[in-house]
């Protein structure tokens, strides 16, 4: 997940694995990454019609936004695109948001379809494509590359290949989030989530969501920052406050009649407060703030922020919820069933 940005949000997807070879798929399973999530296909025109079945999700980004226009002014010209950030939060409830194929990997020398028409026929653009072959053909690669139906080729008898592999299937499962959602990220750095873009707090959330062993994230807006969950579906909320967000909590919180005791503590920015139950902002009528306030941390880049990580945060609604570890093992089981246990 390192990146010089942090994408609106992030989730594990699914790797498709084509050969007409068994043994080959049996033995790759012993040797992929333990927690990579993947299909095998020994039909390339089965693999095909599942991946090509499968919701968009370049399209699915496009219901981020949507058409505004102001009730006051008759002219289409007044017409804007508004962006409904609950599209980000949904996903977190969608049981079946793993199962988003983003990199296929092919054999190029299969019977009835080789891999390259395969890459031509996937019908989604955003999945990344890499040609896994024995057939040591230049050729194939610089055919691929030129046409932009594959993104990386790798022989299968190269010393180092499987490393390899692995190595690009993360790059590529990074790549595909990052073409899915460049709109996306573009809109939402021009308001109040800037964070999402400053390197020196993208290398902070990276280092948090691996020291947490963080694989899915989503965008949170109320106080800002981001949902994280771990593989057993564990909540992390990483409240994340500009210089700007900071000076609005504190305005509000006058207005509110917040007492000077909670204004001395929030002006020492020692810790910062998660007011749950009232979308973010200090609720009128709150004596009892102590309970909101939480740790935090300085980060200076493009801006200054305050940062807190907090533990299965009060206020969410995400139980029931399909944790990654839940998807492993029922991908597993289909595996077991059909080509034999993975590590």
């Amino acid at each position: 997940m390192t990146s010089a940005m942090i994408q609106p949000f992030s989730f594990p997807t699914t790797v498709g694995f084509v050969d007409d070879s068994a043994a080959f798929l049996a033995n790759l399973s012993l040797q992929l990454d333990s927690q990579l999530a993947f299909r095998f296909f020994s039909s390339a025109e089965r693999a095909l019609s599942t991946i090509n079945q499968e919701e968009s999700h370049a399209s699915m980004t496009e219901r981020f936004f949507c058409r505004y226009r102001d009730r006051g002014e008759e002219s289409d010209a007044q017409e804007v695109i508004a962006m409904s950030l609950d599209v980000i939060w949904r996903q977190v409830h969608n049981e079946r948001r793993f199962e988003h194929t983003s990199v296929v990997v092919v054999d190029y020398d299969m019977p009835g379809l080789n891999g390259l028409e395969m890459c031509r026929r996937i019908a989604n653009p955003a999945i990344k494509k890499i040609v896994l072959t024995g057939k040591a053909d230049e050729h194939l690669a610089v055919q691929g590359f030129n046409e932009g139906i594959i993104d990386r080729f790798i022989r299968k008898q190269d010393v180092g290949a499987i490393p390899a592999l692995n190595q690009a299937i993360g790059e590529m499962q990074q790549a595909y989030f990052k073409q899915t959602q460049h709109s996306v990220v573009d809109t939402l750095t021009l308001s109040t989530f800037q964070f999402l873009a400053d390197p020196a707090f993208a290398a902070k959330a990276s280092e948090i969501f691996r020291t947490l062993g963080i694989v899915e994230h989503y965008l949170w807006s109320r106080p800002g920052g981001l949902l994280m969950l771990d593989s057993a579906g564990t909540p992390y909320l990483l409240l994340v406050f500009s210089e700007e967000a900071l000076r609005a909590t504190r305005e509000i919180a006058v207005l509110q009649d917040a007492p000077a005791d909670f204004l001395a503590e929030f002006d020492s920015h020692g810790s910062v407060p998660y007011f749950w139950d009232s979308e973010g902002y200090y609720p009128s009528g709150c004596l009892s703030w102590q309970r909101y306030m939480h740790p935090a941390t300085a980060i200076h880049g493009k801006d200054t922020y305050l940062y807190s990580v907090i533990k299965n945060p009060p206020g969410l609604e995400l139980d029931p919820i399909v944790s990654y570890d839940d998807y492993l093992e029922r991908l597993d089981q289909d595996l077991h069933a059909t080509w034999g246990s993975r590590p």
